[in-house]
């Protein structure tokens, strides 16, 4: 099937990926910061395949995130078919809000894990009478809720691949192209300095499983787009360049 190019640049039969906006951490260890000296937000990645437009990670707030979009691919919020989330954090979603009208999609043991330890966390602030907290839960009840569960494939070429260790249930997106693999990581691998370095970020649910799934990355992925910074070449796999 022959490619079609659109007015907004789109190549219809081809996987279109792009970096929409470049991650950080609010404290990176690696940098030998102990304690936050800016906003941890998530990088957002946007896919582009079989007439879906995928945002993945929108961590950014919603004006801002709607502004990086126009900058970075021409599009506007109502462009956006599906938001994926690798995992259930501000850093991830803090822009979810600007994509009401599209499909959250989460993986199925992020989305239960998440929702039962809400539910535990929004009864015992019910019991000890706090009701900001109650109130600040009850919206993260709703928002998780509001997430369906992804599935196996969300477009061709555009699989999950789960990475679970940082968070229970995390999970990246494994993109196959004819000129290599791509991974997008989530957490599961902060940032180049952790991919050249093998380090998983700290605290995570389960330090043993995170460190498999940073394997699994190294092994498979000819290019890595970390949770909180820019794409990169595995050179673990490919070879100094």
């Amino acid at each position: 099937m022959s490619a079609k190019i659109r007015q907004d640049g789109y190549i219809g039969d081809m996987m279109d990926v792009r970096i929409v906006s470049i991650g950080t951490m609010a404290a990176n260890p690696l940098w030998n910061e102990k304690s936050p000296v800016r906003t941890g937000h998530a990088t957002c990645t946007l896919v582009r395949a079989e007439e879906k437009a995928i945002l993945v990670d929108p961590g950014l707030p919603g004006q801002v995130m709607a502004a990086r979009l126009g900058e970075r691919a021409g599009l506007t919020s109502g462009d956006i078919s599906h938001v994926f989330l690798t995992s259930f954090r501000p850093e991830t979603m803090r822009g979810l809000a600007a994509f009401e009208n599209s499909t959250w999609w989460i993986h199925e043991p992020e989305r239960e894990g998440v929702g039962i330890a809400l539910a535990m966390e929004a009864r015992r602030a019910a019991e000890s009478g706090d009701h900001e907290l109650g109130e600040t839960l009850a919206k993260d009840i709703a928002l998780i809720r509001a997430c369906e569960v992804a599935p196996d494939v969300l477009a061709a070429g555009v699989s999950l691949f789960p990475l679970p260790g940082v968070s229970a249930g995390m999970c990246g997106l494994i993109l196959s192209e004819p000129l290599g693999t791509t991974v997008i990581c989530g957490d599961a691998v902060a940032t180049v300095e952790h991919l050249e370095q093998g380090k998983v970020i700290t605290p995570a649910a389960d330090v043993d499983q995170a460190r498999e799934s940073f394997a699994e990355v190294v092994e498979i992925a000819d290019w890595v787009i970390p949770g909180r910074d820019n794409l990169v070449a595995n050179r673990g796999r490919r070879g100094p360049f």
